[in-house]
């Protein structure tokens, strides 16, 4: 898992049938300083999160089943995945 800062949203009304009914969202991945590390990626909101938040992500075959409502459909074609809403973190 890494954190990251949702930036923005993105609409796509052509999509693998796999992200149908599902919110993208653009990430800032950061470090535990809130530093910016890597470039911004879209992922796929399984939580709710908006703009400005800072969320919890997972990538590869997580992202991939961490949708219940899809029955872990290990074939959903998204490669990131917002799991969680960061309420706090110490350092």
């Amino acid at each position: 898992m890494y954190m990251g800062v949702v930036v923005g949203s993105v609409v796509s009304t052509q999509k693998a049938k796999s992200l149908v009914g599902k919110k993208l969202m653009i990430v800032q991945p950061i470090d535990s300083s809130r530093n910016n590390i890597r470039s911004e990626e879209v992922s796929v909101d399984t939580v709710g999160a908006g703009i400005g938040e800072t969320v919890l992500m997972v990538r590869g075959a997580a992202a991939r089943i961490s949708d219940s409502s899809n029955g872990q459909n290990r074939n959903e074609a998204a490669d990131s995945a917002i799991v969680g809403i960061v309420d706090r973190f110490d350092k």
